[in-house]
């Protein structure tokens, strides 16, 4: 049987008019009643139909790019680079698509109502960029949002995230735990076995990938992973600001601190030179993806270098179906670490 407008609004306990200014986007709606009636629409699979189909049709050049923070280099980059391959040959209005950059804040909410939007405007394609949300009933929405992208015809790429199977996405993974392990084999060829750790937040997949590959290398060496020496927060500087005044409470004697990425790691090093520290003298800092202010930071960050602009224009031109996908529609990018003088031999 088809479902009507009518049986959307009934599920979301609406009328059919607020149904409809949800869809068209022409009338403001309380976010709580827009979230109501596209989980509605999700549940009942409610397909457009009428003048509406034909609309969303019009709108099938649209490409999605869904991110968790603009603001976070790591994001910017990638979706500036997938942006720069979205136009060209394959669309149709003179060769151009519409990239839209959807910015989730971290909300497994958001991203599924993003999928949903998309999914009703019948995109082209969608590029979902960054760690997964490690939560299985939100793994398993997602899962099934991406089938029915797919099913209707959207190519979906996911980029710097781990594969979902069985939905017909492509995936450029990121190597985190490689580029973790010889993050730390190099701390701790340098002679450094009081690490401190700052990890992401405890949900994302990137940061227990990267943790793993941290102990990992502890491990390997015969090195001791004090509990104490591993403290969670955001990837951004004023978590790594407070993450290291708390590693410095929990333990003064610690050689070396290594940041989920390099944005922590820069509050790292702010919080280390209040404290009087040195880096690398007294501390050695480490930090991951180099971002591009790294290189400019005094000393130069030592870090693992993510092709995040490289991967990013791949994931574009697979998107776009100028690229073909990798065997079995997975590919793992590898990092690069990049020394530099905020590592260095443990203080004596």
């Amino acid at each position: 049987m088809t479902v009507t407008l009518a049986d959307v609004a009934a599920r979301a306990q609406v009328s059919p008019a607020t149904v409809s200014r949800v869809l068209n986007g022409n009338y403001p709606v309380a976010a709580s009643t827009r979230e109501r009636v596209l989980r509605a629409v999700d549940e009942l699979d409610y397909v457009l139909n009428g003048p509406a189909s034909a609309l969303a049709a019009a709108t099938s050049d649209l490409v999605g790019i869904l991110v968790n923070d603009i603001a976070d280099p790591f994001f910017g980059l990638m979706a500036s680079a997938i942006q720069a391959e979205i136009g060209g040959p394959g669309g149709r209005a003179g060769g151009e698509r519409l990239a839209v950059v959807c910015n989730t804040g971290g909300s497994p909410e958001r991203e599924l109502t993003y999928l949903t939007l998309l999914q009703r405007q019948r995109a082209a394609a969608v590029v979902l960029t960054g760690g997964a949300v490690e939560d299985a009933p939100h793994a398993a929405a997602v899962a099934a949002k991406l089938r029915k992208l797919a099913e209707a015809g959207t190519r979906v790429v996911l980029c710097g995230r781990p594969p979902v199977p069985d939905t017909g996405a492509v995936a450029l993974t990121f190597d985190n735990r490689g580029g973790a392990r010889a993050l730390t084999d190099h701390l701790v060829g340098l002679g450094h076995r009081r690490l401190g750790y700052i990890a992401g937040p405890a949900e994302r997949t990137t940061t227990r990938h990267r943790l793993e590959g941290h102990r990992a290398a502890l491990e390997a060496a015969g090195v001791e992973d004090d509990p104490r020496w591993t403290v969670y927060g955001r990837y951004d500087r004023q978590s790594g600001y407070e993450a290291t005044l708390e590693l410095l409470r929990r333990d003064p004697s610690l050689t070396g601190i290594v940041a989920a990425n390099d944005s922590v790691a820069l509050g790292a090093c702010a919080a280390l030179r209040e404290s009087g520290l040195r880096i690398p003298e007294d501390v050695s800092v480490a930090g991951f993806d180099d971002l591009p202010f790294s290189i400019d930071a005094v000393p130069a960050l030592t870090t693992v270098r993510l092709p995040l602009s490289e991967a990013g224009a791949r994931a574009g031109r697979i998107a776009m179906g100028r690229e073909d996908a990798p065997p079995g529609g997975i590919a793992s990018v590898r990092g690069e670490l990049m020394v530099r003088g905020s590592s260095g031999v443990p203080r004596g």
